[in-house]
């Protein structure tokens, strides 16, 4: 399976502060907003990553992330000229993409919980059909529904409803086969003028392999699109930090579980974050490595 990072747009929502950075560079507590989109990807055991950016903010992103070598992962770059939706992230990505499948992950989403690590898993494992994620809301206009029916069965997804039959918001982590890009080619542009993610969700869904998991109260997710979200997320970070000394979404922690680096590459990277606490980390990492279940 390959993997996505929507990183464009231009985060209208945040201005005056990103008319001068793309939101997916800024940080959130002690790293910056896209470590945490990789970092979804990276627990589900993904390695080829495509990372989408707007043309003016490619060069931050690879000066940032580099190839993913660090991580003993794969990273390339493409542009996505003019925000046309988040459907458009399979038209920039299909040759990348080849005859694989496929997980797209928005750069301004932040996902953590319990279990996490074994829904992804068996998410990418899936071979045929679709895997979504929803989160239940306070105001489901503001987002792509999944409606219900009593058995708990998917019946309808709706984009951004007036009026919604549903609580339950789609949240920006979506795995795919490779007909992604077929029905990617099909969507047509909504009033909005985008190409909606949730048209794709919907040709699943008609073929009745639309798998939809809800995210029940073990789980926090936060969509970083706002001043106070971003904020809101930073003090979540910080606060598991503290309170239980372990930090979320640190790609080079991952990549040691998963066996992609080594210790001696560890510590090469904690070089590089020398008297930070993330370094600090870090070297932690190496010092307690007969204790490395802890949860990402």
């Amino acid at each position: 399976m390959k993997g996505i990072v929507l990183g464009g747009g231009t985060g209208t929502r945040l201005f005056p502060v990103t008319r001068a950075i793309n939101k997916s560079l800024l940080p959130v507590y002690d790293k910056p907003l896209i470590y945490y989109a990789i970092s979804l990807l990276m627990l589900a055991q993904i390695r080829d990553i495509l990372v989408i950016t707007n043309p003016h903010d490619q060069l931050s992103f690879q000066r940032l992330l580099g190839d993913g070598g660090q991580w003993g992962i794969s990273l390339d770059y493409a542009v996505q000229a003019k925000p046309e939706g988040i459907a458009q992230s399979f038209l920039i990505g299909e040759q990348f993409i080849g005859s694989d499948s496929c997980a797209l992950a928005l750069g301004d989403n932040i996902l953590h919980g319990s279990g996490l690590i074994s829904l992804l898993k068996s998410a990418a494992s899936r071979k045929i059909g679709a895997t979504v994620f929803c989160s239940y809301v306070e105001d489901p206009t503001q987002f792509g529904t999944v409606v219900f029916e009593k058995s708990g069965r998917p019946v309808a997804i709706e984009e951004k409803p007036a009026n919604p039959q549903s609580n339950w918001a789609l949240i920006g982590l979506y795995f795919f086969d490779n007909r992604v890009i077929e029905f990617a080619h099909s969507v047509e542009q909504s009033a909005r003028g985008e190409l909606e993610i949730t048209d794709i969700a919907k040709r699943f869904l008609e073929c009745g392999q639309l798998e939809v998991k809800t995210l029940g109260r073990g789980f926090m997710w936060i969509d970083a699109g706002t001043h106070d979200s971003m904020l809101n997320a930073s003090n979540f970070v910080r606060t598991v930090d503290k309170r239980q000394n372990q930090k979320i979404s640190v790609p080079e922690e991952i990549a040691l579980i998963n066996g992609w680096i080594d210790e001696e590459q560890i510590v090469m990277q904690a070089s590089r974050h020398h008297n930070t606490e993330y370094g600090d980390y870090l070297v932690k990492l190496v010092r307690n490595s007969t204790d490395r279940n802890w949860p990402l």
